[in-house]
């Protein structure tokens, strides 16, 4: 079986966007961070208005949490961008992390235990999109290599069929997306962490 491409599949709802003369669709777009959301924002706001909700309860500690919203907000402030985009702060409460990956500690990095972390985040972003009035919600998360874009895309529809409201699909990482948050990472001498974010991927590094 062939897998869905992604990437094609958001062309596809961007070239309707582009036909439409109604008002410009709103996603709301969970960002895990500066870095990975610098080429999402620049590319979406092409089409898009967005809220960039910050809702990142695996990372620790507070610091590190603290540190990747703070350059959120300054990447916000900084880029020019075609549509509006708004950041959205989640609550910070790691025990809703701990809770939903308990006996998955010993997990390999990529496994399960990130599966669960992808549904923990994309559910409030779902939850989010449909309070506030979203057309779509998404997430920068498939923009890394190292994360799983099919594995996302798959929770994503998921959920967006359980509250209603649509996933936008995404491959971030295509078009050398990737590679143009490297660039922008520079420019904006952006702050890129070398783990992913909980305390398992930090031991990992170690």
């Amino acid at each position: 079986m062939n897998k869905l491409n992604y990437q094609k599949e958001l062309d596809k709802i961007i070239d309707e966007v582009q036909k439409s003369d109604t008002t410009v669709p709103r996603v709301l777009l969970h960002s895990c961070c500066a870095p990975c959301s610098s080429y999402v924002l620049e590319y979406l706001t092409q089409y898009f208005e967005l809220g960039v909700l910050y809702y990142n309860p695996n990372i620790s500690p507070r610091e590190e949490y603290e540190k990747r919203v703070d350059e959120l907000k300054r990447l916000m402030e900084s880029m020019p961008l075609k549509n509006k985009a708004e950041l959205i702060q989640g609550r910070y409460e790691p025990y809703e992390f701990y809770d939903a990956v308990r006996g998955l500690e010993e997990c390999r990095e990529g496994g399960e235990r990130c599966f669960i972390c992808y549904e923990l985040r994309l559910r409030e972003a779902a939850v989010m999109a449909k309070k506030l009035g979203y057309d779509y919600f998404t997430t920068t998360l498939t923009i890394s290599p190292l994360k799983n874009a099919e594995k996302i895309n798959e929770i994503g529809e998921c959920i967006a069929k359980e509250y209603g409201v649509a996933f936008l699909p995404s491959d971030f990482k295509k078009k050398n997306g990737y590679k143009r948050s490297v660039e922008l990472s520079k420019e904006y001498d952006l702050y890129r962490q070398d783990f992913c974010g909980c305390v398992y991927s930090l031991k990992n590094k170690i």
